[in-house]
């Protein structure tokens, strides 16, 4: 079996195993969509897009560090666990009292002044995934996959169940958006019986070398994580900030984010695809890299992702007609020109992860540092100037944009210090083709849903037929 085969088998199975509860997750947007306005679900996208950035202060960067520490010559990992376990509670915790404290005044700055109540919850929930993220980094690093997608599929399943009991048996208005925020907390409590004897067999602990040593080497992981999640989450706030009065008519700016965030939700399905390739090919490009032949290697991987990603663009962007019956609610289906650009925005992102591991391989990694902190800065930009100008899908652009000028910066620091011959032109023929493509068929409007299925099924027949024919010119077979 080829190295690319193998490459395919195991993105597979990191999907099954690491992206299953994601994919369950995405399908709350057809409960949610039936039950709320878009202007309560923007208020929910606005919680959580703060929840986003305060999970990462709360862990600090600390999984990092205790896969670092532990694997140390003559390192404890028992030890390192109970040391990184308490830098973690020993920051979270204090936060969370912070942030309970002073609840009221808190909830009446993120617009929901009414419910203190939520961001007791919010803040709970927070503390629960601080708690359990280095007995999460312990399966990882003691290669226990099945369990660590156990932990994770039953969580979600549980949050799925309670979603469907609080909003579909027992829903009260009064409490509304909560019910959603109550089914997370809950959810996330079941980690601790879970992780019961870990958490009980903990002993907090703390060295005066390492875990100073600890926090400095976790620092700039905290850092580079917030960058990449400004990249990936400030649109959710700014909309709030920079979106002017009356843009879209009468509809208010949590309107305007709820269509936003729901939309935004189908590129999770570029971006599921991208996150299970990643899993099997970060180990697979360090397995290769002495190769001598690794850079063509390389350079192909990135060629079949790019096709197979073309694929799955057009495939998503031209059934809008099957995304409306999942939405439901008509009141979000003015967002849907959002997908195909998000879709292209995490395809780039996904060549960025390729063909980032020119640094990765040669110790350069502070180039990433700069690149995901560029990335955010432009992000942070981009949406100043594009929000007021073209709403929320002006913010798309800019995700666009962004992900696309970091994947050619990634691309020509790596021509210098380690050349890879992409096919670079054949690449962006597929994209800029798939595009088109795109942009033809939304202007074709047909009959019913059965016509317009039946003639979006042909051209993906004719689309991936097109690749087969292209690739297996002169004998060469698409995966050797």
């Amino acid at each position: 079996m080829s190295k690319l085969r193998v490459l395919a088998g195991e993105t597979l199975l990191y999907g099954l195993g690491s992206i299953l509860p994601k994919v369950l997750n995405f399908f709350l947007i057809v409960l949610h969509t039936r039950i709320f306005s878009p202007a309560q679900y923007g208020v929910i996208t606005y919680l959580y897009a703060w929840v986003a950035f305060l999970n990462i202060v709360f862990t600090f960067g600390m999984e990092t560090a205790f896969f670092r520490f532990s694997t140390k010559p003559g390192a404890d990992p028992k030890r390192v666990f109970n040391l990184v376990q308490s830098v973690v509670l020993s920051i979270s915790l204090p936060l969370s009292i912070l942030f309970i404290a002073y609840a009221q005044p808190i909830a009446a700055s993120l617009h929901v002044g009414g419910h203190p109540e939520f961001i007791i919850w919010l803040t709970l929930m927070m503390l629960l995934d601080a708690a359990v993220a280095i007995p999460f980094a312990r399966l990882r690093l003691e290669k226990r996959p099945l369990k660590f997608a156990l932990a994770r599929i039953l969580n979600i399943l549980i949050v799925i169940a309670l979603n469907f009991y609080f909003l579909k048996i027992n829903y009260n208005p009064a409490v509304g958006v909560g019910y959603v925020l109550l089914a997370n907390l809950i959810g996330n409590g079941f980690y601790l019986l879970f992780f019961a004897h870990d958490l009980l067999n903990w002993r907090p602990v703390v060295d005066r070398e390492i875990s100073p040593a600890m926090l400095k080497y976790a620092y700039p992981v905290m850092l580079t994580g917030l960058a990449g999640m400004t990249n990936e989450m400030f649109s959710r706030l700014t909309l709030e900030w920079w979106l002017p009065q009356n843009f879209y008519g009468e509809k208010s700016r949590a309107f305007a984010l709820g269509v936003f965030a729901a939309c935004y939700r189908y590129s999770v399905i570029m971006s599921l695809a991208v996150q299970a390739f990643r899993f099997a090919a970060e180990p697979f490009f360090f397995s290769n890299a002495a190769d001598k032949n690794s850079p063509a290697l390389f350079a192909r991987v990135n060629h079949y992702f790019v096709m197979t990603c073309c694929v799955l663009l057009l495939g998503v962007s031209v059934n809008m007609d099957i995304l409306k019956l999942i939405l439901g609610n008509k009141e979000y289906w003015s967002g849907l020109n959002i997908v195909p650009i998000l879709l292209m925005a995490y395809l780039f992102l996904g060549i960025y992860y390729n063909v980032s591991v020119w640094f990765k391989i040669t110790d350069k990694t502070y180039f990433g540092t700069v690149i995901t902190v560029g990335g955010a800065v432009l992000t942070m930009v981009l949406n100043y100037f594009f929000i007021p100008l073209a709403g929320y899908t002006g913010s798309s652009w800019a995700a666009f944009l962004v992900y696309l000028l970091m994947a050619v910066a990634c691309y020509l620091l790596g021509q210098r210090y380690y050349p890879i011959p992409y096919k670079v032109f054949s690449d962006f023929s597929y994209i800029a083709v798939t595009a088109v493509l795109i942009f033809l068929i939304s202007k074709v409007t047909l009959a019913n849903l059965w016509l317009s299925f039946g003639f979006h099924t042909g051209v993906m027949v004719i689309f991936v037929a097109s690749i087969y024919l292209l690739e297996n010119k002169n004998g060469r077979t698409i995966v050797s």
